[in-house]
């Protein structure tokens, strides 16, 4: 058994595009559109899984576009996706200065939460040992839910 790819419905491909590509950092390795299925599927990578990713050799995430439109409230119950990063503050400030919220800061140097437009819930994991505590971060308070 191999893992293949995490999906999520999307209610906006480019506000959907704009968090996870330009925001987040991944890269869309392909897509495929059913004008019978009324959908579009698109496939995004982490960047140091593009080339695996492209190769159908890397877990991939499978974003949904339904071209009916339809509710996804909560995000369909869904759990989250999570990713490794190589610096969690780095990260969390560049999202936060792109105005992404930060509902579960990286207090601890090692695990922050973000939200896509859609609701879906993201943690980030910092690579490796977590790092030394820092402000802003470690007195920064709980946003909303994840």
């Amino acid at each position: 058994m191999r893992y293949l790819h995490t999906m999520v419905r999307i209610s906006d491909v480019d506000a959907s595009l704009d968090f996870y590509c330009n925001k987040l950092g991944m890269k869309e390795v392909r897509r495929h559109e059913s004008e019978q299925g009324r959908f579009t599927l698109i496939f995004l990578a982490a960047p140091e899984d593009e080339t695996a990713g492209r190769e159908k050799k890397a877990p991939l995430l499978e974003l949904t576009y339904n071209w009916d439109p339809e509710s996804y409230d909560g995000g369909r119950n869904f759990g989250h996706l999570a990713f490794q990063v190589d610096n969690i503050y780095e990260l969390c400030a560049s999202l936060q200065e792109n105005g992404v919220t930060i509902n579960r800061p990286p207090r601890d140097g090692y695990m922050a939460f973000i939200k896509s437009p859609d609701g879906i819930s993201i943690e980030l994991l910092q690579k490796g040992d977590p790092l030394e505590k820092q402000e802003p971060w470690a007195s920064m308070a709980n946003t909303g839910s994840w």
